[in-house]
């Protein structure tokens, strides 16, 4: 069976680049790149291992298509937020929101983003597509920000990248140390329930350091 599935992707270069990708980005979050194996990313998409090496290259090549990969999703639903059609506050608490729900529902890109950081970036700097998927969030924050300072509802002297380092970090540190803090503090902050509370926590607490 492997091997029909195998033939048939050959035929179709387009469906078996997506598997490789979406197996990839599973064993490396899962494994990091040191621990990860071409033999598995093969086997989860279901292909010969060969046609790793033929796609993609090397395993630092098909790590760094993973990155690009997950940065394009979450580019795409950044645009998909159409922040420029709200109103300031609005638009800036369906932003919040966003990173929040995005990190709950993608602990994928949480295991990834840790892995390049313990690379030093290396394959996120050695990327030219990376390089110009600059996030289109900076350029729609520091028009919401504008909008709002007019308007009276923000403070003047909000900087569009501070600020999303700040939002990102509200939920990128809950998400990503859940079980330590979990130990820590004796509270089980997985539940849905936990969630939902620092979901609402993290909003209340950003759009109040927005205010004048």
């Amino acid at each position: 069976m492997r091997e029909e599935g195998g033939a048939e992707r050959r035929r179709d270069p387009v469906a078996t680049k997506a598997a490789l990708l979406k197996a990839a980005v599973a064993e490396f979050a899962a494994k990091g790149l040191a621990g990860a194996r071409i033999d598995e990313i093969a086997q989860r998409a279901g292909v010969n291992k060969q046609l790793v090496y033929h796609y993609f290259g090397s395993k630092d090549d098909i790590y760094r298509a993973a990155l690009e990969q997950v940065y394009a999703e979450i580019r795409e639903r950044e645009k998909a937020l159409h922040l420029g059609d709200l109103p300031p506050l609005a638009a800036m608490e369906r932003l919040i929101g966003f990173s929040f729900d995005y990190l709950a529902e993608h602990p994928e890109f949480l295991a990834l983003l840790a892995d390049e950081n313990r690379e030093a970036a290396r394959h996120i700097r050695g990327s030219e597509r990376l390089e110009q998927m600059h996030s289109p969030l900076i350029a729609l924050l520091k028009e919401a920000l504008e909008r709002g300072a007019e308007e009276g509802v923000f403070r003047r002297d909000l900087d569009p990248v501070q600020l999303y380092i700040s939002i990102s970090g509200l939920s990128y540190f809950f998400f990503s140390n859940n079980f330590t803090l979990s130990a820590i503090f004796g509270r089980s902050l997985d539940t849905p329930k936990a969630v939902a509370e620092r979901r609402r926590h993290v909003i209340d607490f950003a759009m109040k350091a927005l205010r004048p």
